[in-house]
């Protein structure tokens, strides 16, 4: 410890340890704060996984279904659905300073181009993977907030680890040091006053 050992260089070393204290305090409660959300949102994700896995069951099956009635040839050359007005709409938020996020694609499709071979199979397949395109944005968001959320968590986590495990100890080992040395000092002061007399 560099510091000159006084009464006023402990009561500073207490007000910054308190300080520290307050700072973990917090950085624990924002732990908390974003394990809650990450939660939350992992439970959304798997609804929504959930939801897409179910609407690409439906589009393979519609796929085999036009691959048997045109061939591959005849599927890669339907016209697909106009998607140049579509918009992908995101509806921002924040917690603890994470940026957090919902998207849905509003895909506004005008109609598609009219198609030589026209099936009733054909029609299923895109409008399946049109179904299947529309939930691709809510997953992508949701994805989002969970690598940001859990980004921000280990962050805090460091940073509350750092203050318990080393800088309140550090402070705690010097405030002792200084008291210490001025019990030492006053010790000193008490046995030459004796001394004096």
């Amino acid at each position: 410890m560099d510091a000159t050992p006084t009464r006023s260089v402990v009561l500073e070393l207490r007000d910054e340890r308190r300080a520290m204290h307050e700072g973990y305090v917090f950085l624990d409660e924002k732990c908390l704060l974003l394990a809650g959300e990450m939660l939350r949102e992992l439970a959304h994700y798997a609804e929504l996984w959930r939801g897409f896995l179910e609407a690409w069951e439906v589009a393979v099956a519609a796929l085999q279904a036009a691959v048997a009635r045109h061939g591959l040839d005849g599927v890669q050359v339907y016209p697909p659905p106009d998607l140049t007005t579509g918009d992908v709409r995101r509806r921002p938020r924040s917690l603890m300073g994470v940026r957090l996020q919902a998207a849905e694609l509003v895909a506004m499709a005008g109609p598609a181009p009219p198609s030589v071979d026209r099936s009733p199979e054909a029609e299923a397949c895109r409008r399946a993977f049109g179904r299947l395109l529309e939930l691709t944005a809510p997953v992508a968001a949701v994805a989002g907030n969970l690598e940001r959320l859990s980004l921000e968590y280990r962050r805090a986590v460091r940073r509350a680890r750092a203050l318990q495990d080393v800088l309140l100890p550090e402070l705690d080992r010097d405030v002792y040091e200084i008291e210490t040395r001025l019990e030492e000092l006053e010790q000193e002061d008490a046995i030459s006053m004796r001394r004096g007399r």
